[in-house]
């Protein structure tokens, strides 16, 4: 019986197999790993980190207090010259 059973279901058995192994259905780990490290290094082509991002944000925030500063400095010497009249 239990040959009978394996003569009959070994082809199908190894059918399966070769199937597997022919496209690549189960990931090895070191592949895995391989793939991961793509993925980081390209994501770290595209993208910034955070704490840059942050910098960044900070660096924007100062130019527009100082642009802010320069558009008050030219609106009091453009009133006291008397060109405002508002």
């Amino acid at each position: 019986m239990a040959k009978d059973f394996l003569y009959r279901y070994a082809p199908v058995a190894i059918v399966c197999i070769s199937i597997i192994f022919q496209y690549n259905l189960f990931v090895t780990p070191e592949r895995l790993e391989q793939t991961h490290r793509e993925i980081l290094a390209e994501v770290s082509h595209v993208y910034i980190t955070k704490s840059e991002f942050e910098n960044v944000k900070e660096q924007l925030a100062d130019i527009n207090k100082k642009i802010d500063k320069i558009y008050d400095t030219l609106i009091n010497e453009r009133s006291m010259d008397g060109f405002n009249r508002n």
